[in-house]
């Protein structure tokens, strides 16, 4: 039997409503995995027509979560960053994502002053689904075409979030509210 968008996000409601801790997410990672795993809904998610960037496919007002279709149409990189107070889940529909999670090695004490590390390195392939819980410093890099999905535990676009540069051991705080204001 088919496993469609729609009961995904139901289902992601449920099991977040239950918990809406890291099991719960859990629960939403596995499910975003057999979503992506469905022949016909793999198909149709990679042939929905998504503008460049994010696109909302759903918002559940009740958890918070918002379900993201990614569309990257030309290679790209995000260095390291977090997400501020949320969560994220990574799903591939195409193409492929290679992440990098980070380890912080300094106590944070310091403003503006940060020491990381590549932690972990690897590949999410089209089928495959990461969770990054709070405070998960990650980069990515992508080809050209890649599409996925992102599950959020809130509105990035409200969030003040921390971007990384290990070279020079910074960190700076980012408000991403102001992106938005800025472009209306």
């Amino acid at each position: 039997m088919r496993y469609g968008l729609e009961q995904f996000c139901a289902d992601a409601h449920d099991d977040l409503m239950v918990d809406p801790g890291p099991k719960g997410r859990e629960k939403v990672r596995q499910n975003l995995e057999r979503l992506l795993s469905d022949p016909k809904e793999s198909e149709i998610l990679r042939n929905a027509y998504w503008e460049p960037g994010a696109n909302i496919i759903h918002h559940d007002t009740e958890t918070g979560i918002y379900v993201l279709g990614h569309l990257h149409n030309k290679d790209g990189r995000r260095g390291p960053h977090d997400h501020g107070s949320s969560w994220a889940i990574y799903g591939n529909v195409s193409g492929h994502t290679d992440m990098t999670v980070w380890r912080r090695l300094d106590d944070g004490t310091e403003a503006g002053h940060a020491e990381i590390e590549p932690d972990q390195e690897y590949r999410i392939e089209p089928g495959m689904a990461k969770l990054y819980n709070e405070g998960a410093i990650h980069s990515i890099s992508y080809p050209a075409e890649t599409r996925l999905i992102r599950i959020t535990g809130t509105d990035l676009m409200q969030e003040t979030v921390k971007r990384f540069d290990p070279e020079k051991q910074l960190v700076v705080a980012h408000d991403r509210s102001q992106d938005s204001a800025a472009a209306q």
